[in-house]
């Protein structure tokens, strides 16, 4: 009974490893720019995006959910993917502009709202987009406090 389980799991982890893909091309796990490179990227989907409000609608919820929990990232994300699901919805152009301005992502925030604006120039939250997108307009146009004490210090 021993030797026929043995014989069966054998098999088993046999198969199982005829079935790993070696990679024989060995690629770098580390780009030129110092960024993580994905060593399964090619054997990863591609979405091919397509008008699918539906989808667009399931991702805004799910959007909502990560921002209820705080995690503006994903939440981000989501939103992202429903605009690429429905160029055309206003809402979710708003909701990625409001997760991108909690992350500090400035210029993406602004490409948000001026989105949403141009989908809803006279939607609810219009006069809060147009006020967000003239601070910020604002706020890229001076520099960082950072890059200004660092030009400081070269030139005392």
């Amino acid at each position: 009974m021993r030797l026929a389980i043995f014989v069966a799991v054998f098999f088993l982890a046999s198969a199982a490893g005829a079935q790993l893909k070696e990679r024989s091309d060995a690629a770098p796990l580390v780009d030129e720019t110092g960024g993580l490179v994905d060593e399964d990227e090619d054997l990863l989907p591609t979405t091919t995006y397509a008008f699918n409000p539906i989808q667009a609608q399931k991702d805004l919820k799910i959007g909502d959910f990560y921002a209820k929990k705080g995690n503006d990232r994903a939440a981000a994300a989501r939103y992202l993917e429903a605009t690429r699901w429905n160029p055309q919805y206003a809402e979710a152009y708003w909701k990625l502009a409001g997760a991108r301005d909690e992350l500090g992502q400035n210029p993406q925030a602004l490409d948000a709202y001026r989105a949403y604006l141009a989908l809803e120039p006279n939607g609810k939250q219009a006069k809060q987009a147009q006020t967000r997108v003239a601070q910020l307009v604002e706020a890229l146009k001076s520099p960082p406090l950072a890059a200004e004490d660092a030009k400081e210090a070269e030139n005392p």
